[in-house]
């Protein structure tokens, strides 16, 4: 095997070991974080459920039009 091809997969098989060690959860347990942050997380996409959004003090004022331009 040439010296290249061994240090490819050298280099692979030190990835994948790097990825070994990465910590795991069960997927009961990520389902259950995902399930109680998106009922705790306001979503104002949704306003059936969560209602209007607050007032945003950095969006623009301008009065009903937004202000932009066709070129």
């Amino acid at each position: 095997m040439s010296e290249h091809k061994l240090r490819k997969i050298n280099e692979h098989n030190s990835r994948l070991k790097e990825q070994l060690e990465l910590p795991r959860i069960p997927v009961s347990q990520a389902s259950d974080a995902l399930i109680e942050f998106t009922k705790s997380t306001k979503d104002y996409l949704i306003p059936s459920l969560w209602g209007p959004p607050p007032h945003d003090p950095f969006a623009s004022q301008t009065g009903g039009t937004c202000g932009c331009s066709v070129m």
